[in-house]
């Protein structure tokens, strides 16, 4: 039986932006604002997510990735009271939480650099971080150089080969999960993680919590390094998420449809039964409304989301065709502060938002969706059409990024006289193996083989 994480429709919120919270933590008190993230939670189970990655959370410094202290939420965002409350509320609605854990650096403000700004070579912390040298110095002048992340220094990184560093880490963890009853934790810079850290993390967690979710923020490599039955459940699959805009905006079905045959293929698919973080925007990259050439291509591309191999992720707003763009080093643009009321009242694409609450029922409908193994049917430039295959059951999926109408026959990949428009309620007749259909422009159309309830 799958677990909860690979059944799961993700909503993903950076929470610092989508309440308007001040850019940089300079405040004595704390400000509430947990409120606003709570009036999201009925939209979020009525357009079908059941989970939300949330984050960052931990008291920092500007954009949250500068920790300052793991065991409290951040003053600009409420108090730990405010977020046990939204766990437990989230949790009454069936929607699991998952947050930010920032483990490969922490803020110049964290207890441990301070304390090694203070008392330099006497300080018992030297070595919870890289690359401590009294005898550099950074633009900050200190009197001393780090390691940092990216050069950038506000991030110094630390030691995972230390002992103590990761006794700290693992309590804060425990701490998390004890105090909240998070359902996981998205491991932020994980293709610069330890692996041998990761692996006693992972051991760590299921002694917490059996069905405890690690996922890893991987950008480029061999995504079978961390997502095995050692290290980490889940990375989130960017190779995907390119295919997924640019395979659009070229006319150019080959490319998504070469990643998935090399990711997912059921003959030599080499992540075959992994379940990859599927996204086509997130909080470090374009709004997908503000990538697409042809915005009218955003039905097919988030069919594809939900319908190809992989955990669906909703970014916060993009289910109401939210724009933004990167400006620069600026990421605000795709962060900005929304609230749900406004966004349902004033809603400028509310046909979107009702064909994402359509997929997430199909995606709980069918196991398929799931558990089912990936096989292409057909493909030229500007159609795709493949299948997720279970047992005799079956979603078949014909894609169209073209300006004008497609006509195609797709092959039925398991024995049927008729399948099911998923969209119309209609039967179509199979003949000679094949259903004939007529996609729209930018849309796709999905079939059921064998699920006469899902069909209904």
């Amino acid at each position: 039986m799958s677990k909860w994480y690979e059944k799961a429709v993700f909503y993903h919120m950076y929470p610092l932006g989508m309440t308007g919270a001040p850019k940089y933590n300079t405040q004595e008190e704390v400000t509430h604002r947990f409120d606003e993230l709570e009036e999201w939670l009925p939209h979020l189970q009525d357009i079908g997510c059941t989970a939300i990655y949330i984050g960052p959370l931990f008291e920092s410094t500007s954009h949250g990735y500068d920790t300052r202290d793991y065991r409290m939420v951040d003053r600009r965002l409420g108090d730990n009271e405010d977020f046990k409350q939204f766990v437990k509320k989230a949790h009454a609605l069936g929607i699991r939480i998952v947050v930010d854990g920032v483990f490969n650096h922490t803020g110049r403000e964290f207890f441990a650099f301070r304390d090694i700004q203070k008392n330099r070579e006497n300080s018992p912390y030297c070595c919870w971080y890289k690359g401590i040298n009294f005898g550099w110095n950074t633009h900050y002048n200190d009197g001393f150089g780090y390691e940092a992340w990216r050069n950038c220094y506000e991030l110094v990184n630390l030691n995972l080969y230390e002992r103590a560093v990761k006794d700290y880490l693992f309590d804060v963890i425990r701490f998390w999960i004890h105090e909240f009853d998070i359902d996981g934790i998205r491991l932020d810079c994980a293709d610069c993680l330890d692996f041998d850290f990761m692996k006693e993390m992972r051991w760590m967690t299921a002694q917490e919590k059996e069905d405890f979710w690690l996922m890893g923020e991987v950008i480029h490599g061999d995504y079978a390094r961390w997502a095995n039955d050692d290290v980490l459940h889940s990375v989130t699959n960017y190779e995907l998420h390119k295919g997924l805009y640019s395979g659009h905006n070229d006319h150019n079905y080959f490319e998504i449809a070469h990643t998935i045959r090399r990711e997912f293929d059921e003959n030599g698919g080499i992540y075959r039964g992994r379940k990859l973080y599927s996204f086509v925007d997130n909080h470090d990259v374009d709004r997908i409304m503000s990538k697409l050439n042809n915005k009218s291509h955003i039905f097919s591309v988030y069919t594809l989301l939900y319908t190809l191999p992989g955990i669906p992720s909703i970014y916060y707003g993009s289910e109401f065709g939210v724009e933004g763009r990167k400006e620069g080093p600026n990421d605000d643009p795709m962060r900005p502060r929304l609230l749900v009321k406004e966004c349902l009242e004033n809603n400028q694409h509310p046909e979107l938002t009702e064909y994402i609450r359509m997929l997430g029922r199909l995606k709980k409908e069918n196991e398929v969706l799931v558990d089912g193994r990936y096989r292409e049917l057909l493909l030229t430039t500007r159609q795709y059409a493949y299948a997720r295959i279970l047992d005799d059951q079956a979603v078949i999926v014909a894609a169209n990024n073209d300006e004008a109408p497609a006509y195609m026959e797709v092959p039925v990949p398991v024995a049927a006289e008729t399948v099911t428009d998923y969209l119309s309620g209609e039967e179509k007749p199979v003949e000679n193996g094949k259903i004939r259909t007529e996609v729209q422009p930018g849309r796709a159309a999905i079939y059921i083989v064998g699920n006469k309830e899902a069909a209904k």
